[in-house]
């Protein structure tokens, strides 16, 4: 009996001891599994963040094509700016070089963990052809860029080249039209003087005085000597002259104008000399002088 009992004991001594064994290493693998599944989690964190970070290198790179793409749109961007854009360039392929080693370091991480996890590995396949993508892009922007620069020298080249031909043919014109214009009003004012004449009205006596009409004893009286006064004579437009009010209720012309190209006729109880035949009127003397009493 007591041999039995000792058999039992030592047999369920070694059943424990096994089962603790076994327990211990159930323990181990289910914390190496927790580890494993914390670090797959971090990476996967990880991955998603350079997610968000290369989709917004992507974005930022968009924006750049925008402007650079566009020749007017970076003819117009000042010197800083352009500089800026420079700098912005050499700063996302600084950011794409970083992308690139943490992609790698995530990647070795996840082979290093034995892990056979399909999505994470497809998700760093796509991240590493996007990383590619965008380096191409970036130094497609940086060619067009130079060559932009280049174009944008040639314009403004060009530009100014037209500048000083406008303000050469500006100049031009403008003498051409000073030319012109003082031409034009040369002649208006050779026209003006030809078409002026002039007419003096008053009694015998006023037109004495002002040397206009000079008489004496048995002398024929004379017209507008040479030392008239030219100054009592108003001036017009024998264009436009048709009609002289005389203001008085007898008048007669003293110059040599032809009978037959005018008339002088009552209105309103004084005389008005109306001028019919203005060429005609004219063709002898500018000067028109008319004695009234």
């Amino acid at each position: 009996m007591k041999k039995f009992s000792i058999a039992a004991v030592l047999l369920a001594a070694i059943l424990t001891g096994c089962n603790g064994d076994k327990l211990r290493q159930a323990e181990n693998e289910n914390a190496q599994l927790k580890g494993d599944l914390k670090e797959t989690l971090a990476t996967q964190d990880s991955l998603l963040m350079l997610v968000n970070d290369i989709q917004a290198g992507m974005n930022q790179i968009k924006d750049l094509e925008k402007i650079i793409s566009t020749p007017t749109s970076l003819q117009n961007e000042t010197p800083s700016r352009k500089e800026q854009i420079r700098n912005d360039i050499i700063a996302i392929q600084q950011t794409i070089r970083e992308r690139q080693e943490r992609l790698a370091q995530l990647e070795a991480r996840l082979s290093k963990l034995g892990a056979e996890n399909q999505t994470l590995r497809s998700t760093i396949a796509t991240l590493k052809g996007q990383i590619a993508d965008q380096t191409t892009e970036l130094s497609t922007l940086t060619n067009k860029l130079a060559e932009a620069n280049i174009k944008i020298e040639e314009l403004t080249s060009t530009v100014t080249g037209l500048n000083t031909e406008v303000d050469s043919l500006s100049t031009a014109y403008n003498t051409e039209a000073e030319a012109r214009a003082m031409a034009e009003a040369e002649a208006k004012r050779a026209e003006t003087q030809l078409n002026t004449v002039y007419y003096a009205i008053g009694t015998k006596k006023e037109l004495k005085e002002k040397d206009i009409l000079e008489t004496g004893f048995l002398r024929k009286s004379k017209v507008m000597p040479s030392d008239f006064d030219s100054s009592y004579f108003t001036a017009a437009d024998k264009r436009s002259l048709t009609e002289i009010a005389l203001h008085s209720n007898k008048a007669k012309v003293l110059t040599s104008q032809p009978k037959e190209s005018y008339t002088i006729e009552e209105a309103g109880g004084q005389k008005v000399l109306k001028i019919t035949n203005p060429a005609k009127f004219w063709q002898t003397s500018n000067y028109l002088v008319i004695q009234v009493d």
